[in-house]
């Protein structure tokens, strides 16, 4: 038996199971720090049930595909993001045409077009913004989503001369997936307004730099310093005391072992895929925080 000291009270799963999975859906968008080859780690660590499932770092979604649940938040400080997820949700066959069409036009001189659209929010409709997103999110440098202190999306284009915008059959049960959740532009301290005793929570906030030059927080403008780390430890604590199910990714530093010290603390094995050097992509030390 696991003895662990633990400051949460013990809690009684409630409400409905997850719901089953009729087929495996996958992020339709790459994102740094996505959990996708972290799921088979992760999968004994999830509360068998819970009632409703809040993710307010949203990311690629990985975690939120994987469980299925009856009934989500899903939240994100990015608007740019949130946008591609609600219209997907709304009208995934017309993001698919307008992607198509960015398909066609793929070349180094449209996406630095398509980049500057985009952070001078030239595009009206939530679909072509949506479609904006995912083409630039699929074609640039890595993957990786960067903000400078003005809020421009600053990646240069990627080595990418025939991209795979989308998968047709994957994005359609996205849509699919989506259709019970709520999708909402917040930070993550939002989700004490509604989370309850038996929920889950999960947050994968921009992970505390394990080096000096290993931080990738610039997600968006602004970042997320080493006081936003503490006022999500306390949002944690707080949540974790009116009995919902919370999990926490992070770098396995120091820091954090301090942060969430009493809590259930739990190392996994990640692959680093972001690095300009191809050398420097392999194994690191995540960590998994639990609170019960």
């Amino acid at each position: 038996m696991d003895s662990t000291p633990l400051r949460s009270r013990a809690v009684t799963p409630v409400s409905t199971p997850a719901l089953p999975r009729a087929r495996a859906v996958t992020p339709f968008i790459k994102w740094a720090g996505g959990k996708s080859r972290l799921i088979a780690q992760y999968a004994d660590h999830f509360p068998t049930e819970f009632g409703a499932y809040y993710e307010p770092f949203l990311g690629g979604g990985a975690v939120f595909f994987h469980l299925a649940p009856d009934r989500a938040v899903l939240s994100d400080i990015n608007p740019r993001l949130i946008e591609a997820y609600q219209a997907v949700a709304d009208d995934p066959d017309a993001v698919m045409e307008r992607l198509d069409a960015h398909r066609r036009r793929h070349s180094e001189e449209h996406y630095t077009q398509s980049r500057r659209r985009m952070n001078e929010g030239q595009t009206r409709t939530l679909v072509d913004r949506a479609a904006l997103f995912i083409y630039i999110n699929k074609t640039c440098f890595n993957g990786l989503y960067r903000e400078n202190r003005r809020g421009d999306f600053n990646v240069p284009i990627g080595s990418y001369p025939n991209p795979t915008l989308y998968e047709r059959d994957n994005l359609i049960a996205v849509a699919q997936r989506l259709a019970g959740a709520s999708i909402q532009q917040a930070s993550f301290d939002a989700v004490l307004e509604s989370a309850q005793e038996g929920d889950l929570v999960y947050f994968d906030p921009p992970y505390f730099p394990a080096s000096k030059t290993a931080s990738f927080t610039n997600y968006a403008a602004g970042g997320f310093e080493v006081d936003l780390q503490v006022k999500l430890a306390k949002v944690f604590a707080e949540l974790a005391r009116r009995g919902c199910f919370v999990m926490l990714s992070n770098s396995d530093v120091p820091a954090m072992h301090e942060l969430y010290a009493g809590w259930r603390l739990v190392t996994v094995s990640a692959a680093r895929c972001i690095n300009s050097s191809g050398a420097k992509r392999g194994p690191v030390g995540e960590l998994l925080v639990k609170s019960w």
